[in-house]
């Protein structure tokens, strides 16, 4: 058995694209539209591991989504979590569980997808503003 990708619905295609890779730095890796299921599938994955991918399911005809509880997040490890975390502030994403711990964070996708980083190896020493930012919101 191999892990192939996690499917998420999306609601705005272009504005999911911009979260994942250009804020978050995701790639694109295949895509396919559908014309009879009315629907576009867009595959991403992180640079340089395409073995663990994630799906946007954009459905054409617009439906609510509403978050889900028996889903609980994506996660992805990183090299540095507070200059993640910086980048992503400075890009408007909010930090919703701040890296106090230098080691976890959470954000929000623009279809309130819970995303968890866990820095690479050891915690980083506690560092500001990180350590003494509270939450914002839920995760």
């Amino acid at each position: 058995m191999k892990y192939l990708h996690t499917m998420v619905r999306v609601s705005d295609l272009d504005q999911s694209l911009d979260f994942y890779c250009n804020k978050l730095g995701l790639e694109e890796v295949r895509r396919m539209d559908s014309k009879q299921g009315r629907f576009t599938l867009v595959y991403l994955a992180a640079p340089g591991d395409e073995d663990a991918q994630l799906e946007l399911t954009y459905n054409w005809d617009p439906e609510p989504y509403d978050e889900g509880r028996h889903f609980g997040h994506l996660a992805y490890e990183v090299d540095d979590i507070y200059g993640l975390c910086d980048r992503l502030m400075k890009n408007g994403v909010t930090i919703n569980r701040p890296p106090r711990d230098g080691y976890m964070a959470f954000i929000r996708s623009p279809d309130n997808i819970s995303i968890e980083f866990l820095q690479k190896g050891k915690a980083l020493p506690p560092k500001e503003p990180w350590a003494t930012m509270p939450n914002t919101g839920t995760w």
